[in-house]
């Protein structure tokens, strides 16, 4: 690992970036050029020490899994995202891998959607990013570690489970299976695809059960029923919408003008965002008492 030039090149490439580029507001007494350190610390998911003694030459050699979230906190094309894995002394991405690198042209129409919750998610379902209103709808996600942001681990092993109405969990979670079954088809040498798919197995008892069953459910729905902790139940409409070439899926959740459900998102952007204000889209940090991510994913 060139340490020395890694941590030059995460400084420049920080400072680069307006604090527009990824929904920071920029203040009236900012006088460092770029991001801050805490900001791009906050969207990465890692600690600002980190960060700091990265940019310093001086820290460890991050995983690849710290590699990918940095290069998606600071905007970077693809080229530039090989690049910071050769100076830490690491392999980029291979062919034939479930592609979690988020193009920053995605994470620019995330800024925009203000009054929509919104969630990217790649082909196994691990949530690669997020706006504040997602946060408000769903709940703290950043509170999830980085290696448990996904939905189907979250749906059969995890803390972040929802509680649907009767017989919809079982729809969700053949849903679920399904699409993991398909992904597994699309990559079956991808390393990460297949440890999520033996310790789902290992772990949950209805994941195998559905798993044997090797059905390939279209049924995903596009209206979802959650139960938020103000706000009681909402009937909210998710849209899929595929990021073309990176087999990503972005989900946005609305409702029709007028209904009740439309009248609470309105209602959440206020009171909602009020703790999460100062989130931008990617991994937020700021902690809020609302519902999973469970009832999302390609259903």
């Amino acid at each position: 690992m060139d340490r020395t030039e890694f941590g030059s090149t995460l400084r420049t490439w920080r400072e680069r970036l307006r604090p527009s580029d990824v929904g920071v507001p920029a203040g009236l007494r900012r006088r460092t050029p770029g991001l801050r350190r805490e900001e791009v610390a906050a969207l990465a998911g890692v600690s600002v020490d980190y960060l700091t003694r990265l940019e310093q030459g001086r820290g460890p050699r991050p995983s690849d899994g710290v590699l990918s979230a940095l290069a998606r906190a600071l905007r970077v094309t693809d080229a530039e995202r090989d690049h910071l894995f050769h100076l830490a002394g690491s392999a980029p991405p291979l062919p034939g891998r479930i592609r979690s690198a988020v193009r920053p042209s995605v994470l620019r129409l995330m800024d925009r959607f203000t009054d929509l919750p919104a969630l990217l998610l790649d082909a196994k379902s691990d949530v690669l990013a997020w706006n504040p209103m997602a946060v408000a709808l769903l709940g703290d996600l950043s509170s999830i570690p980085p290696a448990q942001r996904n939905i189907a681990r979250q749906a059969f092993t995890g803390t972040h489970r929802v509680e649907f109405h009767a017989g919809e969990r079982e729809r969700l979670d053949r849903a679920l299976v399904a699409d993991l079954r398909r992904c597994a088809a699309r990559y079956p040498a991808d390393p990460d695809l297949q440890r999520l798919v033996s310790d789902l197995r290992a772990a949950s008892a209805d994941f195998e059960r559905l798993w044997t069953l090797r059905e390939l459910d279209e049924r995903h729905g596009e209206t979802k029923r959650i139960h938020h902790p103000e706000l009681g139940a909402l009937e909210l409409d998710c849209n899929v919408l595929e990021v073309r070439g990176d087999d990503q899926v972005l989900l946005v959740y609305s409702a029709a003008p007028g209904t009740p459900a439309a009248e609470a998102l309105q209602l959440l952007r206020v009171i909602g965002l009020q703790d999460v204000g100062h989130i931008s889209t990617g991994y937020a940090q700021a902690p809020v008492q609302g519902q999973d991510i469970t009832q999302g994913g390609r259903q």
